[in-house]
C-alpha cells in the first residue's frame, strides 16, 4: 500500500494534478470575488468563509478525473484489481493521495488567501479546522464519483454533475462552521455535523466504490 501511495503522489505531480493547479484555481476565485461582488470590507466578511470554502470545493473538483483514469489507461487498474491487495484498501490509498495532494494545500493556503476577503481574526483557526475535516470526505466522495465514470470518454462533465449534488452537505456544514467560528457563535452542532458526514463517507464509501470498479472491470 505505500508503494502504491507513493506511486500515486508521483503521478499526480507528473500528469498535472499536483497542489500548484488547485491552488491557482483557489486564487484565482478568492481574486475575482470582490470584482463581482464590489470591495465593500463588512459585504467580503460576511460572505469570506462561504466563499474560501466554495473555492476548496471547486479547486478539489479539477483533479478528481485522474484519480483512476490514468491507471484505466495503462492497465494498471486490471493489474490491481486481480493483485491480493482488496479493491477497497485500493481506492482507499487513492482518495489519500488526491487529499495530499489537492485537499492539504488547500487548507495550507486558505488562511492566507483568507486575508484577501477580509476574513476576521476568530476566523482562521475555524477555517483551516473546517477545511482539515472537510476535504478528505471531498476527496473520498470524488474518488466514488471517479469509480462511477471510469472508462467512460470525456467523463469529467459527468463526473462533476454526479459528484457536486454529494458535496453539498460537505459544504453546507463546512462553511457554517467557518461563518460561526468567524462571527464567534457556537461551532458544536456544524463541527459535529461535519465530522460525522467524513467520518461516515471513509467508513462507507470505500466499499461502494470498490463494488463499482468491479462492475466496471468485468
Amino acid at each position: 500500500m505505500k508503494a502504491l501511495l507513493l506511486r500515486d503522489l508521483k503521478l499526480a505531480f507528473r500528469a498535472g494534478g499536483g497542489f500548484g493547479l488547485g491552488i491557482a484555481f483557489f486564487l484565482i476565485v478568492v481574486i475575482l470575488v470582490p470584482f463581482s461582488v464590489g470591495p465593500e470590507s463588512s459585504l467580503l466578511t460576511k460572505i469570506a468563509p462561504g466563499i474560501l470554502w466554495l473555492g476548496a470545493l471547486l479547486a478539489c473538483l479539477l483533479s478528481l478525473d485522474r484519480i483512476l483514469a490514468l491507471d484505466w489507461e495503462d492497465g494498471t487498474l486490471d493489474l490491481v484489481a486481480t493483485s491480493p491487495l482488496p479493491l477497497e484498501a485500493v481506492v482507499s490509498v487513492k482518495a489519500l493521495a488526491h487529499w495530499l495532494t489537492t485537499g492539504v494545500p488547500l487548507v495550507v493556503a486558505a488562511p492566507l488567501f483568507g486575508v484577501l476577503l477580509n476574513l476576521p481574526a476568530e476566523g482562521y483557526i475555524w477555517l483551516v479546522t473546517s477545511l482539515a475535516l472537510g476535504t478528505p470526505a471531498l476527496s473520498v466522495i470524488g474518488t466514488f464519483g471517479a469509480a462511477l465514470t471510469v472508462g467512460i470518454k470525456r467523463g469529467g462533465l459527468l463526473l462533476s454533475l454526479l459528484i457536486l449534488p454529494l458535496y453539498v452537505p460537505t459544504l453546507i456544514f463546512g462553511a457554517e462552521l467557518a461563518r460561526r467560528g468567524a462571527e464567534g457563535q457556537a461551532v458544536s452542532t456544524p463541527l459535529l455535523m461535519l465530522a460525522g458526514i467524513t467520518f461516515g463517507v471513509i467508513a462507507l464509501l470505500p466499499f461502494a466504490s470498490a463494488a463499482v470498479l468491479r462492475v466496471n472491470l468485468r
